[in-house]
């Protein structure tokens, strides 16, 4: 059997949450062992937030329905869908979705998202 150049993911990581939010992990440390760069489908539902951060990689977000804030350096910044960013690493911000509807969003790190290297506040 030919080695392929191409990998199909079927089975994301669920990463436990206990704030309502879904993440669902599809390539990263948990699911192929990749430390350069994850990607992950994530669900934040109304009035989700995170505590301030400020991690040791990129992230890359795309909007794909909903409205998700972020205070970046002390600066408000609202994407809606269709809408991306990128935050570059060592950068201090946080993550929320204060508004009435679901936002469901693309989220990806280079290198990969990994609790050591996320630096969150307590």
């Amino acid at each position: 059997m030919a080695n392929k150049k191409y990998i199909v993911q079927n089975k994301p990581f669920v990463v436990p949450t206990t704030d309502g939010k879904v993440i669902k992990e599809h390539f990263g440390v948990p699911t192929n062992g990749n430390t350069e760069l994850s990607l992950a489908h994530m669900i934040a539902p109304a009035g989700w937030s995170e505590p301030f951060q400020t991690p040791e990689f990129d992230e890359y977000t795309f909007i794909i329905r909903g409205k998700k804030q972020f205070i970046i350096e002390g600066e408000t910044v609202i994407l809606e869908a269709g809408q991306s960013i990128k935050i570059e690493k060592n950068t201090r911000v946080q993550y929320s979705n204060p508004f009435t509807e679901v936002c469901e969003y693309i989220a990806i790190c280079t290198p990969a998202f990994s609790m050591d290297l996320v630096n969150r506040e307590d």
